[in-house]
């Protein structure tokens, strides 16, 4: 294997940079303390911060645009996919469609905007007795130009519908391998939404995560050409990715054509790999809007101030579940699902 395979190598900054027909990723991980009555912080914890916009990480974490709760309270979205990994932590969906959700500790949610589409994600602290750590990755998927005018739409993979496997090399150390979209090493992971890019066979989506014990060492299989791949250090020490030496903190660029060797160093490491086939569309991205010209950017927040995409049917914009109702998810026509 030879340093060919690494095409280029960069800094992992906010958000993290990602190749078409992804937007972006971003990584939030958040040491929350206990929750109060209202499963927020404490007020007094509150003092100082940019309520409203608070970004700063202080004390280990942030409220983002949440005044109450942590999170993200109403805003908007179209012509793109989010998909969100739930790595600890909750999170508490409801949207303009009338549908809600709390997931987490494993789960996936992605969700459609398609035309057009409302929601909060707000990331409720249910514990009151200890801390209430959270983190998750937010991967932003573009869509093809027919699609940004489908209807909405938003399914769950629940953790024990996610495949993964766990592999041992020569020396008997282990990688896991976790799949939520694009099939590799026989796994088949669950159906896209069905106007999703990753619903065509030829996209060649994917989006895996691989933990690996200190010393392991696994084998990207080879994609076809013309299919962008990138993988992201973000847990561990030292890694080699194709002969190239990296740290967390980093991505790097890969040839898709020919398989890539990992290996790990002397710490339990975990990377994400996203790869696909670019859209190849004009893009236009204007904060929660992804279109293909400047004139159907104009259109979208004339549109969103009009209609508001057909309105926020809740009392409030930061919305939370009560503490004890578990995992599930409500579609709009009333159907409740909650994983087994």
């Amino acid at each position: 294997m030879t340093d060919d395979v690494v095409l280029k190598t960069l800094p992992l900054e906010t958000p993290w940079q990602t190749l078409a027909p992804f937007l972006f990723c971003m990584h939030h991980e958040d040491d929350y303390p206990s929750g109060n009555a209202k499963m927020g912080p404490d007020p007094s914890q509150l003092e100082g911060r940019r309520i409203g916009n608070d970004f700063s990480g202080r004390d280990g974490w942030s409220m983002y645009h949440g005044e109450t709760v942590p999170g993200f309270p109403r805003h908007p979205h179209r012509g793109f996919e989010t998909i969100t990994l739930a790595r600890s932590g909750y999170i508490d969906h409801s949207d303009s469609l009338g549908a809600r959700a709390r997931f987490g500790r494993g789960d996936v949610q992605w969700m459609t905007a398609g035309q057009g589409v409302v929601h909060s994600e707000m990331f409720p602290m249910v514990d009151r007795d200890q801390s209430n750590p959270t983190e998750l990755f937010q991967i932003w998927l573009n869509l093809p130009r027919e699609a940004k005018q489908k209807e909405p739409y938003f399914t769950m993979f629940w953790r024990d519908e996610i495949p993964r496997q766990t592999t041992t090399d020569e020396g008997g150390r282990e990688t896991t391998l976790t799949v939520i979209a694009g099939a590799v090493e026989g796994l088949e992971p669950k159906a896209p939404p069905p106007t999703s890019w990753a619903s065509r066979d030829d996209s060649e989506v994917a989006v895996w995560t691989l933990e690996m014990e200190p010393g392991a060492e696994w084998t990207l299989p080879a994609a076809d050409e013309g299919i962008n791949r990138m993988i992201y250090a973000f847990e561990g020490e030292t890694a080699s990715v194709g002969g190239r030496e990296t740290v967390p903190g980093h991505g790097l660029e890969l040839r898709p054509d020919v398989p890539c060797s990992i290996v790990n160093g002397d710490e339990p490491a975990e990377f994400l790999i996203l790869q696909g086939r670019p859209i190849d569309e004009p893009v236009v991205k204007q904060g929660p809007f992804v279109m293909n010209h400047e004139g159907e950017i104009k259109e979208t927040m004339i549109e969103y101030q009009r209609t508001q995409f057909g309105g926020w049917p809740w009392d409030e914009d930061e919305l939370v579940h009560p503490r004890d109702a578990g995992r599930f998810a409500r579609r709009p026509d009333g159907r409740e699902e909650r994983p087994e």
